[in-house]
Protein backbone atom coordinates (compact mmCIF):
# COMPACT_ATOMS: atom_id res chain seq x y z
CA UNK A 1 0.00 0.00 0.00
CA UNK A 2 2.83 2.33 0.95
CA UNK A 3 4.62 1.58 -2.36
CA UNK A 4 1.45 2.34 -4.29
CA UNK A 5 1.08 5.67 -2.48
CA UNK A 6 4.70 6.58 -3.25
CA UNK A 7 4.22 5.58 -6.90
CA UNK A 8 1.10 7.72 -7.22
CA UNK A 9 2.91 10.62 -5.58
CA UNK A 10 5.81 10.32 -8.03
CA UNK A 11 3.40 10.19 -10.98
CA UNK A 12 1.55 13.27 -9.76
CA UNK A 13 4.84 15.17 -9.39
CA UNK A 14 5.92 14.18 -12.89
CA UNK A 15 2.56 15.26 -14.30
CA UNK A 16 2.80 18.55 -12.47
CA UNK A 17 6.17 19.26 -14.04
CA UNK A 18 5.00 18.12 -17.48
CA UNK A 19 2.18 20.69 -17.71
CA UNK A 20 2.57 22.53 -21.01
CA UNK A 21 3.76 26.09 -20.49
CA UNK A 22 3.12 29.02 -22.80
CA UNK A 23 5.37 32.09 -22.58
CA UNK A 24 3.64 35.36 -23.51
CA UNK A 25 5.60 38.62 -23.77
CA UNK A 26 3.53 41.81 -23.90
CA UNK A 27 3.99 45.56 -24.20
CA UNK A 28 0.30 45.90 -23.28
CA UNK A 29 -1.11 45.90 -19.72
CA UNK A 30 2.17 46.87 -18.07
CA UNK A 31 0.70 48.95 -15.18
CA UNK A 32 0.52 46.71 -12.06
CA UNK A 33 -3.26 46.99 -11.69
CA UNK A 34 -3.83 46.10 -15.35
CA UNK A 35 -1.39 43.20 -15.25
CA UNK A 36 -2.95 41.82 -12.07
CA UNK A 37 -6.41 41.91 -13.64
CA UNK A 38 -5.24 40.13 -16.80
CA UNK A 39 -3.44 37.43 -14.77
CA UNK A 40 -6.29 36.74 -12.36
CA UNK A 41 -9.41 37.36 -14.41
CA UNK A 42 -8.36 36.47 -17.96
CA UNK A 43 -5.32 34.18 -18.00
CA UNK A 44 -6.16 32.06 -14.95
CA UNK A 45 -9.46 30.82 -16.48
CA UNK A 46 -7.56 29.96 -19.68
CA UNK A 47 -5.04 27.93 -17.68
CA UNK A 48 -7.84 26.04 -15.94
CA UNK A 49 -9.71 25.51 -19.19
CA UNK A 50 -6.77 23.79 -20.89
CA UNK A 51 -4.83 22.57 -17.82
CA UNK A 52 -1.74 24.56 -18.84
CA UNK A 53 0.55 27.22 -17.42
CA UNK A 54 0.94 30.69 -18.91
CA UNK A 55 3.98 32.82 -18.08
CA UNK A 56 2.84 36.38 -18.77
CA UNK A 57 5.67 38.92 -18.81
CA UNK A 58 5.55 42.59 -19.74
CA UNK A 59 8.32 44.61 -21.35
CA UNK A 60 8.78 47.45 -23.83
CA UNK A 61 8.54 46.82 -27.57
CA UNK A 62 12.24 47.23 -28.31
CA UNK A 63 13.36 44.82 -25.59
CA UNK A 64 10.83 42.23 -26.70
CA UNK A 65 11.90 42.47 -30.34
CA UNK A 66 15.61 42.18 -29.49
CA UNK A 67 14.93 39.22 -27.22
CA UNK A 68 13.11 37.22 -29.89
CA UNK A 69 15.72 38.15 -32.52
CA UNK A 70 18.40 36.61 -30.29
CA UNK A 71 16.25 33.51 -29.79
CA UNK A 72 15.94 33.13 -33.56
CA UNK A 73 19.69 33.59 -34.11
CA UNK A 74 20.57 31.00 -31.47
CA UNK A 75 17.84 28.60 -32.54
CA UNK A 76 16.38 28.56 -29.03
CA UNK A 77 12.86 29.93 -29.24
CA UNK A 78 11.47 30.33 -25.73
CA UNK A 79 8.84 33.01 -26.38
CA UNK A 80 5.60 31.66 -27.85
CA UNK A 81 3.25 34.64 -28.14
CA UNK A 82 3.96 38.36 -28.31
CA UNK A 83 1.76 41.45 -28.01
CA UNK A 84 3.44 44.30 -29.89
CA UNK A 85 2.42 47.84 -30.80
CA UNK A 86 1.46 48.84 -34.33
CA UNK A 87 4.62 50.85 -35.03
CA UNK A 88 6.79 47.80 -34.38
CA UNK A 89 4.72 45.23 -36.27
CA UNK A 90 6.48 45.72 -39.64
CA UNK A 91 9.84 44.76 -38.09
CA UNK A 92 8.39 41.52 -36.74
CA UNK A 93 7.06 40.64 -40.18
CA UNK A 94 10.13 41.78 -42.15
CA UNK A 95 12.42 39.70 -39.92
CA UNK A 96 10.26 36.59 -40.29
CA UNK A 97 9.63 36.42 -36.56
CA UNK A 98 5.86 35.85 -36.58
CA UNK A 99 3.49 33.33 -38.16
CA UNK A 100 0.99 34.10 -40.94
CA UNK A 101 -2.30 33.54 -39.11
CA UNK A 102 -4.59 33.96 -42.14
CA UNK A 103 -5.50 30.26 -42.70
CA UNK A 104 -6.34 29.78 -39.02
CA UNK A 105 -8.21 33.01 -38.30
CA UNK A 106 -10.34 32.66 -41.44
CA UNK A 107 -12.07 29.70 -39.73
CA UNK A 108 -13.23 31.83 -36.78
CA UNK A 109 -16.62 32.88 -38.11
CA UNK A 110 -17.93 34.28 -34.80
CA UNK A 111 -15.72 37.39 -34.84
CA UNK A 112 -14.68 40.07 -37.28
CA UNK A 113 -11.77 42.38 -36.51
CA UNK A 114 -12.59 46.07 -36.82
CA UNK A 115 -11.57 47.14 -40.32
CA UNK A 116 -9.82 50.32 -39.29
CA UNK A 117 -6.93 48.32 -37.87
CA UNK A 118 -6.25 46.18 -40.95
CA UNK A 119 -3.73 48.74 -42.18
CA UNK A 120 -1.59 47.93 -39.14
CA UNK A 121 -2.06 44.20 -38.64
CA UNK A 122 -2.30 42.89 -42.23
CA UNK A 123 0.76 42.84 -44.48
CA UNK A 124 0.54 42.00 -48.19
CA UNK A 125 -2.92 40.57 -47.62
CA UNK A 126 -1.74 38.29 -44.80
CA UNK A 127 -2.83 38.71 -41.18
CA UNK A 128 0.16 38.33 -38.90
CA UNK A 129 -1.33 40.16 -35.91
CA UNK A 130 -4.73 40.12 -34.25
CA UNK A 131 -5.63 43.60 -32.93
CA UNK A 132 -6.10 43.93 -29.18
CA UNK A 133 -6.15 46.93 -26.84
CA UNK A 134 -7.11 49.53 -29.45
CA UNK A 135 -7.30 53.17 -28.50
CA UNK A 136 -8.58 56.61 -29.48
CA UNK A 137 -8.77 59.88 -27.55
CA UNK A 138 -11.57 61.07 -25.26
CA UNK A 139 -12.44 64.21 -23.33
CA UNK A 140 -12.35 64.13 -19.53
CA UNK A 141 -13.80 66.99 -17.45
CA UNK A 142 -13.87 67.42 -13.69
CA UNK A 143 -17.30 68.74 -12.66
CA UNK A 144 -15.57 71.60 -10.83
CA UNK A 145 -15.06 73.14 -14.28
CA UNK A 146 -18.81 73.28 -14.96
CA UNK A 147 -19.16 76.58 -13.09
CA UNK A 148 -17.17 78.21 -15.90
CA UNK A 149 -18.84 76.42 -18.83
CA UNK A 150 -20.43 78.78 -21.37
CA UNK A 151 -24.21 78.28 -21.44
CA UNK A 152 -24.36 77.16 -25.08
CA UNK A 153 -21.72 74.43 -24.73
CA UNK A 154 -22.80 70.77 -24.91
CA UNK A 155 -20.08 68.67 -23.26
CA UNK A 156 -21.05 65.63 -25.35
CA UNK A 157 -20.77 67.62 -28.56
CA UNK A 158 -17.80 69.93 -27.91
CA UNK A 159 -15.85 71.82 -30.53
CA UNK A 160 -12.19 72.61 -29.99
CA UNK A 161 -12.97 76.33 -30.04
CA UNK A 162 -15.51 75.83 -27.25
CA UNK A 163 -13.11 73.76 -25.19
CA UNK A 164 -10.36 76.36 -25.61
CA UNK A 165 -12.69 79.18 -24.54
CA UNK A 166 -13.91 77.13 -21.57
CA UNK A 167 -10.37 76.24 -20.49
CA UNK A 168 -9.38 79.91 -20.65
CA UNK A 169 -12.39 80.89 -18.53
CA UNK A 170 -11.36 78.29 -15.95
CA UNK A 171 -7.83 79.72 -15.85
CA UNK A 172 -9.12 83.27 -15.45
CA UNK A 173 -11.53 82.26 -12.70
CA UNK A 174 -9.05 80.10 -10.77
CA UNK A 175 -5.99 82.25 -11.28
CA UNK A 176 -4.09 79.41 -12.99
CA UNK A 177 -4.51 76.95 -15.84
CA UNK A 178 -6.29 73.67 -15.20
CA UNK A 179 -5.81 71.95 -18.57
CA UNK A 180 -3.51 68.92 -18.71
CA UNK A 181 -1.29 67.64 -21.49
CA UNK A 182 1.96 65.71 -21.18
CA UNK A 183 4.75 68.26 -21.00
CA UNK A 184 7.50 65.70 -20.37
CA UNK A 185 9.16 64.81 -23.70
CA UNK A 186 8.48 61.54 -25.55
CA UNK A 187 5.02 60.99 -24.07
CA UNK A 188 1.59 61.62 -25.62
CA UNK A 189 1.64 65.32 -26.60
CA UNK A 190 2.00 64.50 -30.31
CA UNK A 191 -1.26 62.54 -30.15
CA UNK A 192 -3.10 65.19 -28.15
CA UNK A 193 -2.18 67.92 -30.64
CA UNK A 194 -2.65 65.46 -33.49
CA UNK A 195 -6.32 65.09 -32.54
CA UNK A 196 -6.76 68.85 -32.97
CA UNK A 197 -4.90 68.87 -36.29
CA UNK A 198 -7.07 66.09 -37.73
CA UNK A 199 -10.20 67.94 -36.58
CA UNK A 200 -9.09 70.88 -38.73
CA UNK A 201 -8.28 68.70 -41.75
CA UNK A 202 -4.56 68.46 -41.02
CA UNK A 203 -2.22 65.85 -42.46
CA UNK A 204 -0.78 64.58 -39.20
CA UNK A 205 2.02 64.47 -38.13
CA UNK A 206 3.08 66.97 -40.82
CA UNK A 207 3.27 70.63 -39.82
CA UNK A 208 3.29 72.23 -43.27
CA UNK A 209 -0.46 72.33 -43.91
CA UNK A 210 -3.39 74.61 -42.93
CA UNK A 211 -4.93 72.06 -40.53
CA UNK A 212 -1.71 71.78 -38.54
CA UNK A 213 -1.31 75.56 -38.40
CA UNK A 214 -4.91 75.86 -37.16
CA UNK A 215 -4.18 73.31 -34.43
CA UNK A 216 -1.10 75.17 -33.22
CA UNK A 217 -3.01 78.46 -33.33
CA UNK A 218 -5.63 76.93 -31.04
CA UNK A 219 -2.89 75.69 -28.68
CA UNK A 220 -1.39 79.19 -28.75
CA UNK A 221 -4.76 80.69 -27.76
CA UNK A 222 -4.81 78.23 -24.83
CA UNK A 223 -1.30 79.12 -23.63
CA UNK A 224 -2.59 80.43 -20.30
CA UNK A 225 -5.01 77.50 -19.86
CA UNK A 226 -2.30 74.89 -19.25
CA UNK A 227 -1.43 73.94 -15.70
CA UNK A 228 1.67 75.73 -14.32
CA UNK A 229 3.14 72.28 -13.64
CA UNK A 230 2.50 70.96 -17.16
CA UNK A 231 6.25 70.48 -17.85
CA UNK A 232 6.32 67.83 -15.11
CA UNK A 233 3.44 65.73 -16.44
CA UNK A 234 4.50 62.49 -18.11
CA UNK A 235 0.93 61.23 -17.73
CA UNK A 236 -2.31 63.17 -17.32
CA UNK A 237 -3.84 60.67 -14.90
CA UNK A 238 -2.12 61.77 -11.65
CA UNK A 239 -2.94 65.50 -11.91
CA UNK A 240 -6.51 64.69 -12.93
CA UNK A 241 -6.96 62.26 -10.04
CA UNK A 242 -5.63 64.68 -7.45
CA UNK A 243 -7.73 67.45 -9.06
CA UNK A 244 -4.73 69.62 -9.74
CA UNK A 245 -6.07 69.78 -13.30
CA UNK A 246 -9.69 69.67 -14.36
CA UNK A 247 -9.64 69.13 -18.13
CA UNK A 248 -7.82 66.94 -20.62
CA UNK A 249 -8.18 65.05 -23.89
CA UNK A 250 -6.34 61.76 -23.51
CA UNK A 251 -6.01 58.06 -24.31
CA UNK A 252 -9.34 56.30 -23.72
CA UNK A 253 -7.99 53.71 -21.26
CA UNK A 254 -6.24 56.40 -19.23
CA UNK A 255 -9.43 58.47 -19.21
CA UNK A 256 -11.28 55.34 -18.13
CA UNK A 257 -8.96 54.77 -15.19
CA UNK A 258 -9.46 58.30 -13.87
CA UNK A 259 -13.22 58.15 -14.43
CA UNK A 260 -13.48 54.83 -12.60
CA UNK A 261 -11.59 56.26 -9.63
CA UNK A 262 -14.42 58.75 -8.98
CA UNK A 263 -17.28 58.52 -11.53
CA UNK A 264 -19.45 61.04 -9.69
CA UNK A 265 -16.78 63.73 -10.09
CA UNK A 266 -15.96 63.37 -13.79
CA UNK A 267 -17.65 63.64 -17.17
CA UNK A 268 -16.40 61.71 -20.19
CA UNK A 269 -17.21 62.57 -23.80
CA UNK A 270 -15.84 61.99 -27.29
CA UNK A 271 -12.83 64.07 -28.29
CA UNK A 272 -13.85 67.57 -29.44
CA UNK A 273 -14.59 68.23 -33.10
CA UNK A 274 -13.45 70.79 -35.63
CA UNK A 275 -14.52 71.71 -39.18
CA UNK A 276 -13.39 68.29 -40.45
CA UNK A 277 -15.04 66.29 -37.65
CA UNK A 278 -13.88 64.49 -34.49
CA UNK A 279 -10.14 64.03 -34.90
CA UNK A 280 -8.21 61.33 -33.08
CA UNK A 281 -5.08 59.30 -33.39
CA UNK A 282 -5.92 55.61 -33.25
CA UNK A 283 -3.60 52.77 -32.44
CA UNK A 284 -3.62 49.14 -31.49
CA UNK A 285 -1.44 46.43 -30.09
CA UNK A 286 -1.53 43.00 -31.70
CA UNK A 287 -1.26 39.35 -30.73
CA UNK A 288 1.08 37.18 -32.79
CA UNK A 289 2.66 33.73 -32.62
CA UNK A 290 6.46 33.54 -32.74
CA UNK A 291 7.89 31.56 -35.64
CA UNK A 292 9.53 28.37 -34.41
CA UNK A 293 7.50 27.98 -31.22
CA UNK A 294 7.26 24.43 -29.90
CA UNK A 295 3.80 25.19 -28.55
CA UNK A 296 2.02 26.33 -31.69
CA UNK A 297 -1.31 24.60 -30.99
CA UNK A 298 -1.49 26.03 -27.49
CA UNK A 299 -0.47 29.46 -28.76
CA UNK A 300 -3.28 29.36 -31.32
CA UNK A 301 -5.76 28.39 -28.58
CA UNK A 302 -4.55 31.37 -26.56
CA UNK A 303 -5.12 33.76 -29.48
CA UNK A 304 -8.54 32.27 -30.13
CA UNK A 305 -9.46 32.69 -26.47
CA UNK A 306 -8.12 36.25 -26.11
CA UNK A 307 -10.05 37.46 -29.18
CA UNK A 308 -13.42 35.96 -28.26
CA UNK A 309 -15.88 38.88 -28.19
CA UNK A 310 -16.89 38.31 -24.55
CA UNK A 311 -13.28 37.91 -23.38
CA UNK A 312 -12.29 41.00 -25.37
CA UNK A 313 -14.90 43.07 -23.53
CA UNK A 314 -13.96 41.63 -20.13
CA UNK A 315 -10.22 42.25 -20.60
CA UNK A 316 -10.65 45.72 -22.08
CA UNK A 317 -13.13 46.91 -19.45
CA UNK A 318 -10.97 45.58 -16.64
CA UNK A 319 -7.91 47.51 -17.83
CA UNK A 320 -9.41 50.99 -18.07
CA UNK A 321 -11.44 51.12 -21.25
CA UNK A 322 -9.44 50.07 -24.30
CA UNK A 323 -11.52 49.47 -27.42
CA UNK A 324 -12.14 45.75 -28.02
CA UNK A 325 -11.40 45.72 -31.80
CA UNK A 326 -13.86 42.95 -32.65
CA UNK A 327 -17.18 44.05 -34.15
CA UNK A 328 -19.23 41.47 -32.22
CA UNK A 329 -17.91 42.72 -28.85
CA UNK A 330 -20.35 45.63 -28.70
CA UNK A 331 -23.29 43.38 -27.81
CA UNK A 332 -21.51 42.41 -24.57
CA UNK A 333 -21.34 46.00 -23.34
CA UNK A 334 -23.54 47.08 -20.44
CA UNK A 335 -24.07 50.41 -18.72
CA UNK A 336 -21.44 50.69 -15.99
CA UNK A 337 -18.57 53.19 -15.88
CA UNK A 338 -16.15 51.26 -18.07
CA UNK A 339 -18.88 50.43 -20.58
CA UNK A 340 -19.51 54.16 -20.99
CA UNK A 341 -15.82 54.75 -21.64
CA UNK A 342 -15.74 52.07 -24.34
CA UNK A 343 -19.00 53.27 -25.93
CA UNK A 344 -17.59 56.78 -26.25
CA UNK A 345 -14.36 55.39 -27.69
CA UNK A 346 -16.27 53.27 -30.23
CA UNK A 347 -18.23 56.39 -31.21
CA UNK A 348 -14.95 58.15 -31.98
CA UNK A 349 -13.59 55.09 -33.81
CA UNK A 350 -16.71 54.71 -35.97
CA UNK A 351 -17.42 58.37 -36.72
CA UNK A 352 -14.13 60.17 -36.21
CA UNK A 353 -11.46 61.45 -38.58
CA UNK A 354 -8.77 58.99 -37.57
CA UNK A 355 -5.10 58.70 -38.31
CA UNK A 356 -2.96 55.68 -37.56
CA UNK A 357 0.76 55.65 -36.85
CA UNK A 358 2.01 54.58 -40.26
CA UNK A 359 4.99 52.18 -40.41
CA UNK A 360 7.08 54.67 -42.40
CA UNK A 361 9.37 56.13 -39.75
CA UNK A 362 13.05 55.51 -39.02
CA UNK A 363 12.66 56.70 -35.44
CA UNK A 364 9.16 57.64 -34.27
CA UNK A 365 10.62 58.99 -31.03
CA UNK A 366 12.38 61.76 -32.96
CA UNK A 367 9.08 62.76 -34.56
CA UNK A 368 7.49 62.94 -31.09
CA UNK A 369 10.32 65.19 -29.92
CA UNK A 370 9.49 67.71 -32.66
CA UNK A 371 6.09 68.32 -31.04
CA UNK A 372 7.60 68.42 -27.57
CA UNK A 373 10.15 71.04 -28.61
CA UNK A 374 7.60 73.18 -30.43
CA UNK A 375 5.25 73.17 -27.45
CA UNK A 376 8.06 74.10 -25.09
CA UNK A 377 9.57 76.88 -27.20
CA UNK A 378 6.60 78.31 -29.05
CA UNK A 379 3.84 77.98 -26.43
CA UNK A 380 5.36 77.78 -22.95
CA UNK A 381 8.41 79.99 -23.44
CA UNK A 382 7.76 82.47 -26.25
CA UNK A 383 3.95 82.42 -26.16
CA UNK A 384 3.44 83.13 -29.85
CA UNK A 385 2.57 81.31 -33.05
CA UNK A 386 5.52 81.12 -35.43
CA UNK A 387 4.67 79.59 -38.81
CA UNK A 388 8.31 79.80 -39.90
CA UNK A 389 9.25 77.66 -36.91
CA UNK A 390 6.65 75.07 -37.93
CA UNK A 391 8.15 74.91 -41.42
CA UNK A 392 11.65 74.57 -39.97
CA UNK A 393 10.64 71.68 -37.73
CA UNK A 394 8.88 69.99 -40.66
CA UNK A 395 12.36 69.32 -42.05
CA UNK A 396 13.12 67.25 -38.96
CA UNK A 397 9.97 65.21 -39.52
CA UNK A 398 10.86 64.67 -43.18
CA UNK A 399 14.31 63.41 -42.14
CA UNK A 400 12.71 60.55 -40.24
CA UNK A 401 10.83 59.08 -43.21
CA UNK A 402 12.16 55.77 -44.48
Amino acid sequence: MKRLFVLLLVISVIMAFSVETLVVSSRLWTPPTEKEFILNEIIKPFEEMYNVKVVFQTMDDETMLKQVKVQKETGKITTDVIIAYATKMPEWVENGLVVDLTPYVSKWTDRHFSKGFDSMTVFNGKRYFLPVGADVYLTLINKKALQYKPADVDVQNLTWEQLAEWANLVAQGEGEGKFAVTGVPMKSLIYQIGAISLSYGGHWPNLDNPGAVAAWYLIYKMKDAFSPAVKTYDDTRPPMKREETWMTVAHCARVGEVYKSNPTQFIIAPAPKGPAGIGSIAGTSGLAIVNGTKHFDLALKFLEYMTRPDIMVKSHKGTGGFIPPVDEAIKYLGNDEQDEVIKNAIKVMNHGVLSYIAPIWKDWGQVKLVYDELFKKMILEEGKLDVDMLELYQLQIDAQRK
